[in-house]
């Protein structure tokens, strides 16, 4: 346990674990339910636990994670490749790249973090066999159901011989087992209601004077201290009338919606994870599933749909052991439902000592983890490059062909001025991303 905690530490570059991280650790079980609130780092648990019974690299896949979202498990792989250091992680999603992943598969990976439907259509196609698996990891079952992957995923089972170890991750207690797979006699490591995050969640009421809420909300964000903010709203159209307002109000912001292409999801969480673009305006799409890190805010410009709703978008702040904030806008429009309360109510003044500022920036590199550029290769070009110290560079999300990096604003005149810039040895384009 105690080389485990220190391994994890070390390559993810946390503190101590927490509880809940630590009894998944600890369990020897072969049937694992593991319930705890979203955001309390139950992708670092069962990662640790799929760590600690991996045997060497084999040839094999022993490893399975379906997860319900291509966002998800994007997240998840990155976690898997730096925690199971040493072991090949393939993440499988759709409207990627088929040929790529077939490629990915023709050097067989000892773990797999896949959404069902993509895992289920490689099977189909033969084009990886995981017959023989050890461990399969459903993460965020709950939602897998809601989202109608009961039958995918029963499908999948099908092609599992019989598992070694089997792992379910839900942020809700589950109405039953899977039928289409033996949990037996499960392991229950039942964090759901420790640490309750409404606890450290402050909510505040703001009235709009207008039953059209954009001035009040444009006062709010300018109100508030510089933080990550999610704005909320309920339909897409909305969302985007709201991003265009507040960006024409100079508001540093990013729009999240279902009806976008998937490479604009993934930049506008990367933006809003690097600091580069610290508002987010979102749908209901972004209350879940999105491993986003220190939101500060939460805004409702929407009153929810429903009690869950509420609590999923509330659950994107005071994560883990941190506190946070939730701001409800309401007009005389609005019928207020029971569930939505809160604990007083507040004037925005448009003003803020400390304002919410775009201080990083996204540079986009066209060279990614097929192209065998690592974070200490873009680290190493920017500090010999650029004058940049390594303390100076922010968050590095690595794709398959492509790399986003936030650094100061400041340096970027000094970025754009590197003639014909290489990364070991390879020609590449980096440039801002807006």
């Amino acid at each position: 346990m105690t080389d485990l905690r220190d391994i994890i530490s070390r390559r993810l570059g946390i503190a101590e674990p927490n509880a809940m991280q630590q009894a998944v650790w600890s369990s020897r079980a072969g049937r694992l339910v593991v319930l705890s609130p979203t955001g309390s780092g139950k992708t670092v648990a069962f990662a640790g636990a799929v760590l600690r019974r991996l045997l060497p690299p084999c040839g094999d896949v022993q490893a399975l994670v379906l997860a319900p979202s291509r966002e998800l498990v994007l997240q998840i792989a990155e976690v898997m490749r730096r925690v199971c250091e040493g072991y090949k992680t393939a993440a499988l999603y759709g409207k990627h790249s088929m040929a790529d992943e077939t490629a990915t598969l023709s050097v067989v990976p000892d773990i797999i973090v896949a959404t069902p439907g993509r895992m289920l259509d490689h099977l189909n196609r033969h084009t990886v066999d995981i017959a023989g698996l050890r461990i399969l990891v459903i993460d965020e079952y709950d939602k897998a159901l809601e989202m109608g992957f009961h039958d995918e995923m029963r499908r999948i089972c099908a092609h599992i011989r019989k598992p070694a170890t089997v792992i379910l991750t839900s942020a809700t207690r589950l109405q039953e087992m899977p039928r289409f797979i033996d949990m037996g006699e499960a392991e229950i490591v039942d964090f759901s209601s420790a640490s309750d995050p409404r606890s450290r969640t402050n909510i505040a009421r703001v009235e709009s004077p207008a039953r059209d809420k954009l001035q009040t909300l444009v006062d709010l964000l300018r109100s508030l201290s510089d933080d990550k903010v999610i704005v909320f709203v309920n339909h897409r159209e909305s969302a985007g009338r709201v991003y265009e307002r507040l960006r024409a109000e100079g508001l540093p912001v990013g729009l999240y919606h279902g009806a976008l292409e998937q490479i604009d999801r993934e930049r506008a969480v990367i933006q809003l994870n690097n600091g580069s673009t610290p508002i987010l305006v979102a749908t209901d799409l972004g209350s879940r599933g999105l491993d986003i890190d220190a939101v500060g805010t939460v805004v409702h410009y929407h009153l929810p749909g429903s009690a869950e709703v509420w609590m999923h978008r509330n659950g994107r702040t005071a994560r883990v052991d941190a506190a946070g904030n939730v701001y409800v806008i309401t007009s005389e429009a609005d019928d207020i439902p029971d569930y939505v309360v809160w604990d007083r109510d507040y004037n925005p003044t448009g003003r803020s000592d400390s304002p919410i500022r775009r201080t990083m920036a996204t540079l986009h590199v066209n060279a990614g983890r097929k192209e065998k550029i690592s974070r200490g290769d873009i680290v190493g070009f920017l500090c010999n490059n650029a004058g940049l110290e390594a303390s100076e560079i922010g968050k590095i999300d690595l794709r398959d062909h492509a790399s986003y990096v936030a650094v100061p604003r400041k340096c970027l005149p000094t970025v754009a001025a590197i003639a014909a810039p290489k990364i070991k040895g390879r020609r590449v384009r980096v440039t801002k991303f807006e």
